[in-house]
């Protein structure tokens, strides 16, 4: 059998684009791995508390949401973080920017393991990626998607000094509330 190898001028396919690590005083925010999946699988499988964030989801779907994070790394150059807790050593939640087709722009995202709630880990992990978005991503505007009702994500909206822009219908879940957050030059770091 002949097989003819001819030149291309297609781009050859880049490298994978690794994510950074971003450390705070208590947290580092890494890229998504299989280490942490099965807390994310805990979290995904927990009706009371992933409606915010998405559907009730068995272990091979959210394997797929969860490699649908790694690509989008690929894809944009950014993606959710994983959290983790730097004095235990253990994932605490999710955290970064998401942008996937469908979503009306980038958003800041997260989310915090049950066992890490009423810490203040959102809120330090959202300043950190926010920071991180409009510091060297170059982002001017960022937005959140959050269900109605959900107090707690619209109280951690307010306390990033995001407000309420608009409702609009989100792909994958539905009616949702857009939260502006200040711009670069106004947002705290």
């Amino acid at each position: 059998m002949n097989v003819a190898v001819a030149t291309s001028p297609l781009p050859q396919a880049g490298a994978l684009t690794p994510a950074p690590v971003i450390e705070t005083a208590r947290l580092a925010l890494r890229g998504p791995g299989l280490a942490e999946f099965d807390a994310f699988a805990a979290f995904h499988a927990d009706p009371a508390r992933c409606l915010g964030f998405g559907p009730v989801m068995d272990r091979p779907k959210t394997w797929r949401w969860w490699a649908a994070n790694i690509g989008h790394w690929h894809i944009h150059g950014y993606g959710y973080f994983t959290i983790w807790d730097r004095q235990s050593g253990r994932p605490a939640g999710i955290c970064g920017i998401w942008n996937p087709e469908g979503w009306p722009e980038p958003e800041v995202g997260w989310v915090v393991f049950e066992a890490f709630e009423g810490r203040g880990i959102a809120y330090e992990a959202a300043l950190a990626a926010r920071g991180w978005a409009y510091d060297t991503l170059g982002m001017t505007t960022l937005t959140s998607n959050i269900k109605p009702g959900n107090t707690r994500s619209q109280a951690l909206a307010t306390r990033l000094g995001a407000h309420h822009e608009r409702s609009y219908d989100n792909p994958e879940m539905g009616d949702e509330e857009l939260w502006r957050h200040p711009g670069p030059a106004e947002a705290q770091r």
